[in-house]
């Protein structure tokens, strides 16, 4: 399973680069720079010390699960929203450029940032650039102040050449797009993770290993909808030849009272679809277990203690899953209704998604 503190790692490379460029001043405009760049998930659908154990695969493993998994595109998004932060704290908010020593792997870094710049199509107050003395990039970020908009791309392995581990490398990249500018939501995020390295399936739960992940969050008053896909194309459930899945997911939180609501799909990795009611009903917990322990020969017996909890939709607390199938009480029914309005990702578009930095005008 993907650790979570790894993803994290990256955030202290990033603070001790911005610290040592502090400039001499001491006015902080704090007003250029976004005071956020995130959209909080309540804690009962995004924690990854939540996830379900038992002795056997069923329906809240795979609800357990899914909190992991959206936990992590959460910590991806907190990442970036530390390094704005920092921008904000060390003035780093108008046109210059400047080299840095780093302390973790040796080697120089370069910052670049410049006024009006365009990425896909769209214009940019600012853009900040971090290289690697080779020209690797390690980070750009794009944004607008009015209203609050922005996209930040990064790549951990130029931050820190010295630090490797068993679940990224030079390939792995991480996006965060960011907007208060919506019509509906009052601030949304999406988050996109791509080439995370696929540890040995064969111990313990590293089958299930994430390698791409596409996930929305949109906050409106207290609620909070997530949906998405996450790519695990080493997982199999009962039959070893029915191998990689998306976990398909679409949910719901209360911010203020820490109660949520999902449904999950589990469509092959390679299924090219869009709708809602192939990806998230024929896929169902349910149905691909029940039809997958009918092909392996499974008893009717055996077959009823991997079904406990498959039932849709998943409710969760802020002690993370509950039940699923039949709702705890009324106090859930706004969250469940807008989760009913919401469809997960393409799932081979998500299986094969790819990030890639701006290159070519790269400061302009």
């Amino acid at each position: 399973m993907k650790k979570i503190s790894l993803i994290l790692t990256v955030i202290f490379a990033l603070l001790i680069m911005l610290t040592s460029c502090k400039k001499d001043k001491e006015v902080i405009k704090a007003d250029i720079i976004p005071q956020n760049f995130k959209v909080d998930i309540p804690s009962s659908i995004s924690n990854s010390s939540k996830a379900n154990k038992s002795d056997n695969l069923d329906g809240g493993e795979i609800y357990g699960h899914l909190t992991t998994f959206i936990a992590v595109g959460e910590n991806s998004a907190e990442i970036v929203e530390s390094i704005m932060r920092a921008i904000r704290e060390y003035d780093l908010d108008q046109a210059m450029s400047f080299s840095y020593t780093s302390d973790d792997d040796g080697r120089t870094k370069s910052v670049v940032i410049v006024e009006n710049s365009t990425f896909e199509g769209q214009n940019w107050e600012y853009q900040l650039t971090t290289t690697d003395e080779d020209g690797g990039k390690a980070m750009q970020i794009f944004w607008n102040n009015s209203p609050v908009k922005g996209i930040s791309i990064f790549n951990p392995y130029n931050f820190n050449r010295s630090e490797t581990d068993e679940w990224s490398d030079e390939n792995t990249m991480y996006r965060i797009d960011y907007s208060e500018a919506g019509t509906y939501y009052d601030a949304e995020m999406t988050v996109y993770i791509s080439g995370l390295k696929l540890p040995d399936n064969t111990i313990g739960d590293n089958r299930f290993a994430m390698e791409t992940l596409k996930m929305f969050a949109g906050k409106k008053g207290d609620i909070v909808d997530v949906f998405g896909n996450s790519n695990h194309p080493n997982a199999t459930l009962f039959d070893e030849n029915t191998v990689g899945f998306n976990w398909a997911f679409v949910a719901a939180g209360n911010e203020t009272s820490d109660i949520g609501v999902a449904e999950v799909g589990l469509p092959p990795s390679n299924l090219n679809s869009t709708d809602r009611t192939e990806i998230l009903g024929q896929y169902s917990i349910h149905d691909v277990f029940y039809n997958e322990l009918i092909a392996e020969g499974s008893s009717q017996t055996e077959i009823d203690i991997y079904l406990v909890n498959t039932s849709p939709p998943g409710y969760f607390t802020n002690g993370g899953f509950l039940i699923a199938g039949t709702s705890p009480g009324s106090s859930y029914d706004a969250i469940q209704s807008s989760m009913e309005s919401l469809t997960p990702y393409n799932p081979v578009t998500v299986s094969n998604l790819t990030i890639s930095f701006k290159t070519m005008q790269l400061y302009n």
